[in-house]
């Protein structure tokens, strides 16, 4: 497996866990763009949302639906909340995992960038 999103939701490497059930795995975002910045991915490898399918509707409806909660555990579920996810490099994806981009803390700007 070389996938480090893989790697991460595994266990192989430490990362500081949120969340983490059979399917959901959430964890701080090691280079914040916010003063809270945490990532949501499957533990499934999926490429990126637009690498979905039909077939991970379910997985897609519980990764979204677990953001709210994950965030009221963070204590941002009342402040905004910006929810990214980048598909492909021009997009600005590096890990080639999907995930979403979980920020809080600041004022945002649109367009985003």
């Amino acid at each position: 497996m070389s996938c480090l999103f893989c790697k991460i939701a595994a266990g192989e490497i430490p990362s500081n866990v949120i969340y983490e059930d059979d399917d959901v795995f959430a964890f701080h975002d090691i280079s914040p763009q916010a003063p809270t910045h945490f990532l949501v991915i499957p533990k499934k490898h999926i490429e990126s949302v637009m690498h979905s399918t039909a077939e991970e509707q379910e997985l897609l409806g519980k990764l979204m639906a677990k953001i709210p909660e994950i965030a009221k555990k963070a204590g941002i579920d009342g402040t905004g909340v910006r929810v990214v996810s980048n598909s492909g490099a021009d997009a600005g994806q590096s890990v080639f995992h999907l995930h979403f981009h979980v920020l809080s803390g600041r004022k945002f700007g649109w367009p985003p960038g």
